[in-house]
């Protein structure tokens, strides 16, 4: 095996350990906050969740933009002064930027929570003082962007999956501490994260710094100026224009429900989508790691060998997401009674659950043309799919929610990133790599997501056990592992892996 693939499943290995401790620790923890803080003041907590989304907008595609650039870099495409200069530059717009979004939240903070939020019972001064710190809180955290930007480029995910780890940790569980001992409200919360805001972001600089190419490497002065933003200002603006869709894409249902439903509602809508996105969550390291490695096998010209990485990532992701979206969608009711013991909220909130859960594996599929485009530097394809989707999904969604609330929603959701997967993927690799899309459609996702669905669909027919939370845990835990073991079994890149492990013991 070489080190290129050693290191590519490295950084694949550690994100995912990463992403499924964070995630994780997320979740399971969310149901002590209801218990402790009660659900309006989650509410709050999900509003801060979706505001940082929000925020994403003003990223003008800087992150991916510097880590293409990083990645090309270490690859030999540009000098280490010209990146030197680049990064520099980004410094400047990241700063500003975060200062003007940061500000800007700040001041209109007794805005959002008179005339948006519907709180019922907690004390509006303190609501308006919590609103002014995730201004903060989500400034300081979208700087943390450049510095991942760098590191992710430069392929060292194992140390960034370290750190994530020790920030989740910190962010969810010490959390706890805080709140024990100066009590548990949401303005002790916000304190702690921003607290935790402030270390991320010095973690990150720390690291970044250290992988950015010593001055010494050039003769020239690095100088302060925008210019070297120019040779790749087409690549962050389609880059920019096409996140600040996906915020759109994934997040306008909970931007208008937020103004909709009461703060407990929505504390209750939060906690079952935010249990339906570690489907798109666990297939974040995926792309993490191939992304750059795609970006440089092309700048090699090893077009065939970025193709194999683009479909056995495709298979990684059927058998990891696409196992994890069909377990959920047929035990959302007991996986939430298992998770919270409330009976009541895991019977109003599996429907909702359900939805999210099959459209967001529709949607961590639908993602990957745009690897590919990544890869070759042009986005003009996932620009036009995502005008379109918008174009569609707002005022879909406006009226669905409206009229349906979050049942509506989600039927909006699934059925847009069905007809997603569906029907423009196809037409983007038709374009791209012509001959590809059928072999991808049906052996790196049908061949393996189909049988999952049937076999679980055969025990449900059988009727499955209810009980306590544990026997309800047992039978959402076993059929996760059940349709694991269908997914890898059905995967030709699966089964190869497996196979070379057993082999070198």
């Amino acid at each position: 095996m070489s080190w290129a693939n050693l290191s590519l499943k490295k950084n694949i290995l550690s994100g995912y350990v990463s992403q499924l401790y964070v995630t994780g620790v997320g979740i399971m923890i969310l149901p002590l906050y209801i218990k402790y803080m009660g659900a309006e003041a989650y509410g709050l907590v999900g509003f801060f969740t979706m505001l940082q989304a929000w925020f994403g907008l003003l990223d003008m595609g800087l992150t991916p933009t510097i880590g293409r650039e990083t990645a090309r870099y270490r690859g030999g495409n540009i000098t280490a002064l010209a990146y030197r200069q680049l990064y520099r530059a980004l410094s400047l717009i990241f700063l500003v930027v975060a200062l003007i979004g940061g500000i800007s939240l700040f001041l209109v903070a007794d805005l959002i929570v008179e005339q948006w939020l519907q709180v019922e019972s907690l004390d509006m001064g303190k609501v308006v003082v919590c609103v002014q710190i995730m201004g903060i809180i989500v400034a300081l955290r979208w700087l943390c962007g450049l510095c991942r930007g760098v590191i992710a480029g430069s392929e060292r995910l194992v140390w960034l999956s370290g750190f994530n780890g020790l920030i989740a940790t910190m962010r969810f569980i010490a959390v706890f501490g805080s709140m024990w001992q100066f009590g548990f409200t949401p303005l002790v919360f916000f304190v702690h994260q921003l607290v935790i805001a402030l270390t991320e972001l010095v973690g990150l600089w720390w690291m970044g710094n250290r992988l950015l190419p010593s001055k010494a490497d050039s003769k020239e002065t690095i100088g302060w100026s925008l210019k070297p933003i120019k040779p790749v200002l087409r690549f962050a603006l389609t880059i920019a224009f096409t996140s600040s869709i996906w915020v759109l894409v994934t997040q306008t249902d909970k931007l208008i429900l937020s103004g909709i439903l009461s703060l407990a509602e929505y504390g209750y809508f939060t906690l079952a989508v935010l249990v339906a996105s570690g489907i798109m969550v666990i297939s974040g390291p995926v792309s993490s790691a191939i992304m750059p490695r795609m970006a440089r096998l092309h700048s090699e010209g090893k077009h065939d060998e970025m193709i194999q990485v683009y479909r056995n990532a495709s298979q990684l992701v059927t058998v990891i997401c696409g196992s994890a979206a069909i377990t959920v969608a047929f035990t959302a009711e007991k996986l939430l009674f298992a998770w919270t013991g409330d009976g009541q909220l895991a019977q109003e909130s599996a429907p909702i659950l359900r939805l999210y859960a099959i459209g967001n594996g529709f949607l961590a599929l639908a993602a990957f043309p745009y690897y590919l485009q990544y890869a070759l530097g042009n986005l003009r394809y996932h620009l036009i799919g995502n005008l379109v989707t918008i174009c569609l999904l707002i005022p879909s969604i406006i009226y669905a929610a409206k009229v349906y609330g979050a049942i509506g929603a989600g039927w909006v959701w699934v059925s847009l990133n069905g007809m997603l997967l569906l029907f423009w993927v196809g037409y983007v690799h038709s374009k791209l790599e012509p001959g590809l899309h059928a072999k991808w459609l049906l052996i790196d996702i049908a061949k393996i997501s189909l049988p999952v669905f049937f076999v679980l669909w055969g025990i449900s027919l059988l009727g499955l056990p209810t009980g306590d939370r544990i026997v309800e845990f047992g039978v959402v835990a076993a059929l996760s592992i059940t349709a694991l073991i269908t997914a890898v079994f059905t995967s030709s890149y699966a089964k190869t892996v497996i196979s070379l492990r057993v082999r070198n013991g």
